[in-house]
């Protein structure tokens, strides 16, 4: 069965057509989870302060680029959640709500009167997502939860990078971006107790942190068996040899990689160097780990005598595993990924069309899609406080009164 590629469609129906998710987290995290549900068909409805969700000031040439990306197929209701006319308006919303998703620090929804016990009074099918840097329990709860704290902590960090330099923070929003998948598994799971097994709802504890050091595998049980601490070691694999980077005759790098019996016997074939199968010093992946450096000394060599382009041509035709390491300048002219529509090109007021990546995964019977772009703050105020019998007369009062809000200037960036 075809599965679909064309990603942005008005009118495309998801898996999850039905379900609501009232979203009042802030910047990545929460904005992933809600974004992966929302590009199967959710109702996501953000609720945003005055200012708007802080993800808005993250920009680049004036334009909001992650709020573009993150905040696709969602609505925006503005509530000044201090008031509590406007927690009364929320609460409204989460009696015919499935999924609240929050990432304020811990014990600061119980302070705003919103605590679960409350959410789920009003709905006992609620799921409840609680993201924080920490979790919801733990002498750390109160820490700041920024990602970049999360990444250092995890260890990742210190596996990252080269051995003689400083450990290396990852250039992306890896913390939350994991988080936000992981939550949206959990999401899905709670909803199935609710609607398949007839349970009730329950909190989700979603720390960045957990789902982060779960991702870095058996790093407790491989200390524990040692009692040694995994140096960093670049690209080389400390399981397989030869893995590395390699860098061309064009100044590019590309990536190969040996982990079985067979395509490190292919590679020493390939560059003239079948000597090397037999020698003791290569013989086996153990062998070839031990002496990683020398062999990729031998491979280096070869390989920084081609373009990138060559390489990966070369080295093809021999059956080994090897491929471009690339950026985004590559990645965008790249046929494999314009054939997929890995980028989809949704139409923008500002740039014209805003590539976003794809939907992800890609289901043949009930893909997900981009309906809708990112919405302005409070775009969506009139159409979703008129399902709780507020006419435009009383939601002009609510303005007037600052319990409802649309537009505002965007805070400054916390990271």
């Amino acid at each position: 069965m075809a599965v679909q590629k064309r990603a942005y469609d008005a009118n495309a129906r998801g898996a999850l057509d039905g379900v609501r998710i009232i979203d009042v987290s802030r910047l990545v995290a929460g904005n992933t989870l809600t974004q992966v549900l929302g590009d199967f068909g959710a109702e996501v409805i953000k609720i945003e302060p005055p200012a708007g969700d802080t993800l808005r000031a993250w920009k680049v040439e004036q334009v909001d680029t992650n709020w573009k990306l993150y905040a696709r197929n969602k609505k925006s209701l503005g509530l000044e959640l201090r008031k509590p006319e406007a927690r009364e308006l929320l609460l409204q919303l989460v009696a015919k709500a499935a999924v609240f998703v929050e990432s304020f620090r811990p014990g600061t929804l119980e302070s705003m009167g919103l605590g679960p016990d409350v959410l789920l009074a009003r709905n006992p099918k609620l799921v409840i997502v609680r993201i924080s840097g920490w979790g919801q329990e733990g002498p750390y709860k109160k820490r700041p939860g920024f990602g970049t704290l999360v990444e250092g902590m995890s260890g990742f960090a210190a596996l990252n990078g080269f051995d003689d330099r400083e450990p290396v923070l990852p250039p992306m929003y890896l913390a939350d971006t994991i988080a936000g998948l992981f939550g949206s598994t959990g999401v899905m799971i709670a909803l199935r107790e609710v609607e398949q097994n007839g349970g009730k709802g329950q909190v989700i504890d979603l720390p960045l942190l957990d789902p982060l050091f779960a991702v870095l595998g058996p790093q407790a049980a491989n200390y524990r068996l040692t009692g040694k601490v995994k140096k960093r070691t670049g690209s080389r694999s400390t399981n397989a040899a030869p893995r590395n980077a390699y860098k061309c005759k064009d100044g590019k790098y590309v990536g190969l990689s040996a982990s079985i019996q067979k395509m490190a016997e292919r590679v020493f074939e390939s560059i003239g160097r079948a000597d090397l199968i037999s020698n003791p010093r290569y013989k086996t992946n153990a062998d070839r780990v031990k002496h990683a450096a020398e062999l990729d000394a031998i491979i280096g060599a070869f390989i920084a005598q081609r373009t990138q382009a060559e390489n990966v041509t070369f080295f093809e035709k021999a059956d080994v595993t090897i491929g471009p390491i690339y950026d985004i300048s590559q990645i965008v002219e790249d046929p494999h990924v314009l054939a997929r529509e890995l980028i989809a090109d949704y139409p923008d007021a500002d740039m014209g069309t805003y590539p976003m990546h794809h939907v992800v995964p890609r289901l043949s019977g009930t893909p997900a899609s981009i309906r809708t772009p990112a919405p302005k703050i409070g775009e969506h105020n009139a159409a979703l406080l008129a399902e709780l019998g507020i006419d435009e007369a009383t939601y002009q009062k609510l303005l007037a009164a600052g319990i409802v809000c649309a537009g505002g200037t965007v805070p400054a960036p916390e990271e």
